[in-house]
């Protein structure tokens, strides 16, 4: 029978207990994770924002579908559409990035094991004209995701970054893109995913103007 982390107390377990407020971890899993040693945590600034000379993008608009089948993992629509936009968002999409999660059995706010995702967002890719009118200022940006950065991210999210592949190889301009997942059913281990990559991101008085 599934456990909801929100009912999990003490120290240890505190934090998890936030992270998976829209998740449902079955009983094995959540077992897996009793058992597990705390990972380091790394800090929003780990993701290093010099990434060499300044070049110019263009924004691309990206329209895809992903289905989402959760073993391990139980995710409501509510918090599929805040995960994976959060994660959109930090590979670099732009802020606008929309996400409509469909088909959740009991509800938009009830954990469920299947879903079908829609996203809708833009990207950056390299521009050869930069002084095109729709080009911005951008930077080739070392990203990573692992079960403790970003900080939305933890243990049980290995379902998720799977049936995300190929959204991301296929929709974001990236280089060195190193993308593993190790997902075993029922069961969490200390680094079941990692996406490691350089992104093409807009510089932050690109982002700035954007929002103004």
């Amino acid at each position: 029978m599934p456990v909801f982390k929100t009912r999990v107390v003490g120290p240890i377990l505190g934090r998890y207990a936030m992270q998976y407020s829209k998740r449902i971890l079955t009983s094995a899993a959540l077992a897996a994770v009793l058992a597990l040693p705390a990972l380091p945590v790394l800090g929003a600034g780990d993701d290093t924002s010099a990434g060499g000379s300044v070049v110019s993008g263009t924004w691309e608009h990206h329209k895809a579908r992903f289905s989402y089948f959760g073993i391990t993992t139980l995710y409501s629509c509510d918090g599929l559409e805040d995960n994976t936009r959060a994660l959109l968002v930090h590979l670099g999409a732009r802020q606008d990035a929309k996400v409509m999660a469909l088909g959740c059995p009991h509800g938009s706010s009830v954990p469920g094991r299947n879903a079908i995702v829609d996203v809708d967002f833009y990207s950056l890719s390299p521009s050869a004209d930069g002084n095109a009118a729709n080009t911005v200022p951008a930077q080739w940006t070392p990203v990573q995701v692992n079960p403790t950065h970003p900080h939305f991210m933890g243990r049980g999210d290995c379902e998720l970054v799977g049936e995300l592949k190929d959204l991301i190889s296929k929709n974001f301009s990236l280089r060195d893109l190193n993308y593993r997942t190790d997902c075993v059913p029922h069961q969490l281990t200390l680094d079941d995913f990692s996406v490691k990559a350089q992104a093409l991101k807009p510089l932050p008085a690109a982002v700035a103007a954007a929002r103004g």
